[in-house]
């Protein structure tokens, strides 16, 4: 029988073990043993709950245990969890976690400890939940050199922007109510300005092109200056905004970049609404394969831990993780990339229209009725230095990126 630990007794920490006991006889045919959890660590008593004779509120009572094979850690943040892992993988134990601040952080270090004592290192849950993406991009798509992978990666901003999409709705009724339905933190700052996607694309950017990408180098921005008046335009261009993590491999560069994104219907993110997530990945060889599902949530995210348990378990003493070095990946100056740009500017068409066209070039403007005292526009593809170049010499109200898969 295997054994294992959970540091955090939370949301995924509880579902994790819900989901070992729920399909318990499952999980050990494909483990090839069963897998028991023996101490789950918490500062907290949970009298009344069955799982308080397994709590434990010092982790060297877990990391001295010899019977304890894997450490499962879903206590999120990066300290303590990071001393709390690597004591693990220092005492001879596999570790899985979901916790992205981790990976993110520390990934390539704890790989290499994992990979020096022939233990494992699982972090399938850390993006995309409950979806399987890490795992196809450590196994299956392995004889595939990866181009471009470009994602829906946080559930709370997917949920706004449809809602504002659907329902016409303001960023700020939408942002409350997802709060009072639990999408949204109290302070929902993570994931309104595009810090949790971007650690996200930095994971599988790193993942995919085997070299280390510092999240705090991706160009990130979020979704708290997208306005009802976008959505106006973006229904008239046939598009729908989406918070886009995206890397593409260029040449010899990799470009990195984290923001809204307008992209219409034959984008194959297209139809990713609400808390879903979406990742589309494209390989020189397979071409695109497009990972959907539910992105968070209790039970979704421990399924995935879960997985990653089994693997460890069916896998003990043989290191199975991907190559994922610590040499740190120079990434493209996202101001060379090419692009084309939604703008709304000030004024009106018959009077300013000269003015933007001698900033841009040819446009094709885009006017909505309803909408005063302004006028939007697509450029043609240009850089993003040159489109800063221009934007500075108009009365520029927000510009919104298109994702040229959509206009390809």
């Amino acid at each position: 029988m295997a054994k294992i630990a959970v540091l955090g007794y939370g949301t995924v920490g509880s579902g994790v073990v819900e989901v070992i006991e729920t399909n318990y006889a499952s999980i050990a045919k494909r483990a090839g043993e069963e897998v028991e959890v023996k101490s789950v660590l918490d500062l907290r008593d949970f009298p009344g709950d069955p799982i308080q004779e397994k709590i434990v509120h010092d982790v060297d009572i877990i990391i001295n245990d010899p019977e304890i094979d894997v450490v499962v850690e879903v206590m999120g943040g990066i300290e303590p969890a990071f001393t709390f892992v690597k004591k693990a993988l220092e005492a001879g134990k596999s570790v899985c976690t979901s916790n992205k601040a981790l990976v993110a952080a520390h990934g390539p270090e704890l790989l290499a400890m994992a990979k020096a004592r022939n233990l494992n290192f699982m972090f399938e849950a850390s993006v995309g939940g409950g979806i399987p993406i890490i795992r196809p991009l450590n196994q299956s798509l392995t004889a595939d050199e990866i181009t471009q992978i470009t994602g829906i990666l946080n559930g709370t901003t997917n949920y706004i922007l449809t809602k504002m999409s659907k329902e016409g709705s303001s960023y700020e009724d939408v942002l409350k109510e997802a709060q009072e339905l639990g999408y949204a933190e109290r302070n929902p700052e993570a994931d309104v300005e595009g810090y949790d996607a971007c650690r996200k694309i930095a994971i599988l950017t790193s993942l995919a092109f085997g070299s280390t990408v510092n999240f705090e180098e991706v160009c990130t921005e979020g979704i708290t200056k997208i306005s009802t008046e976008d959505f106006k335009y973006a229904e008239k261009l046939g598009c729908v905004v989406k918070l886009l993590g995206t890397s593409k491999k260029i040449g010899d560069k990799v470009y990195a970049i984290t923001a809204p994104f307008l992209i219409d219907a034959t984008h194959p993110l297209y139809n990713v609404n609400d808390v879903l997530n979406g990742i589309y990945i494209n390989g020189n060889v397979i071409g695109d394969v497009m990972f959907f599902g539910a992105g968070a949530g209790k039970l979704p995210t421990a399924s995935a831990v879960v997985a990653d348990v089994v693997d460890c378990v069916k896998h003990k003493g043989t290191n199975v993780m991907t190559v994922w070095t610590s040499e740190k990946m120079q990434l493209g100056d996202i101001n060379d990339v090419e692009r084309y740009f939604f703008v709304r500017v000030k004024g009106s068409v018959d009077k300013n229209l000269a003015e933007v066209e001698k900033a841009f070039g040819d446009i094709d403007v885009v006017e909505v009725e309803g909408i005063d005292g302004e006028f939007g526009f697509v450029t043609a593809p240009m850089t993003e230095k040159a489109f800063n170049e221009a934007a500075a010499n108009v009365d520029m109200i927000n510009r919104i990126r298109l994702d040229k898969t959509s206009l390809s």
